[in-house]
């Protein structure tokens, strides 16, 4: 197989969404319970934790959380179309509440978020970031899940990942699936055979569409969000092919705020010991993504 990077998106690229009737709102609102009709887990604060949160954050009261709340399952907006959801959504609110602290949801585009953790605009960024080297340069990153690559094609339709030259294939712009993708054309014009045309969308329910429509054959994106993504479109697309590139997702923390960063990494592990997290991620079908230690700033 021909591969890239793993993950989700390129460092600061842009984002959307994969639920197919959601669209970015300018910004959220606090978010520790949802309308979608779904219970949401809670935790119980833990003292020893929340006694060392550092003091300008604990002035604060809340944690101020940047996200691209488009990226159905991780986060969404509700059918209220402000509420930010998802199974990120709670398991962050689940780490807030174990600090004791608030936390408010600030929609944004994908790559204003690490520059306003950076800028101190944003306490933490949360939104599906896959680490890496060139995201740990800038920020301090906590590890809390895995995800991997998937694609998905028509019901029914015959394509082959590994031979796709000369396909139109779907892709959210600035992700590293779009070099993945590149990667994949360039060995198929390096062994005479047609280039792939890779059809580039800002958002991921626009690329999941042009697959529904037979615009393009197939798309590729996250493994949680493209299984979301047949999901949602009830039988119309199917899972094509393995997974594969797995990487930790990561929460992101100003490398000002190490400690906190540690504060946050104690915290996941508490979920995960309380049974909290398991809870949360069953919730929304994503338990093969669950990790048994968080780290911060894990080799990647």
């Amino acid at each position: 197989m021909f591969r890239t990077a793993p993950g989700r998106r390129a460092i600061l690229g842009l984002t959307a969404a994969a639920a197919l009737t959601l669209s970015m709102a300018a910004c959220g609102s606090e978010s520790e319970t949802g309308s979608s009709g779904k219970a949401v887990p809670t935790a119980s604060a833990d003292t020893s934790l929340a006694d060392k949160v550092p003091a300008d954050i604990k002035s604060a009261g809340k944690l101020v959380i940047g996200t691209d709340s488009s990226y159905a399952p991780s986060e969404f907006l509700d059918t209220d179309g402000k509420t930010v959801v998802g199974f990120d959504v709670d398991l962050f609110n689940a780490v807030g509440q174990k600090l004791n602290l608030k936390t408010e949801w600030q929609s944004a585009t994908f790559d204003s978020i690490i520059p306003g953790v950076s800028s101190g605009k944003y306490t933490v960024g949360v939104s599906s970031f896959t680490i890496n080297p060139d995201r740990l340069k800038v920020v301090n990153m906590v590890s809390y899940f895995s995800a991997g690559t998937q694609w998905a094609a028509k019901a029914g339709a015959t394509v082959d990942p590994e031979n796709v030259c000369g396909k139109k294939i779907a892709v959210q712009t600035a992700t590293v699936q779009v070099d993945d993708l590149k990667a994949r054309s360039k060995k198929c014009t390096t062994g005479g055979k047609p280039a792939i045309t890779i059809e580039q969308y800002q958002k991921q329910s626009d690329a999941t569409n042009a697959v529904v429509t037979g615009k393009d054959e197939a798309m590729l994106a996250d493994s949680p969000v493209v299984a979301y993504a047949v999901k949602q479109t009830n039988g119309q697309l199917a899972l094509v092919g393995d997974i594969y590139d797995s990487a930790p997702y990561g929460y992101a923390v100003s490398k000002k705020q190490t400690e906190f960063a540690n504060l946050v990494q104690q915290a996941v592990a508490a979920l995960i010991a309380d049974g909290t997290y398991k809870t949360i991620l069953d919730k929304w079908g994503v338990g093969a993504g669950a990790i048994t230690t968080p780290a911060v700033n894990p080799a990647s």
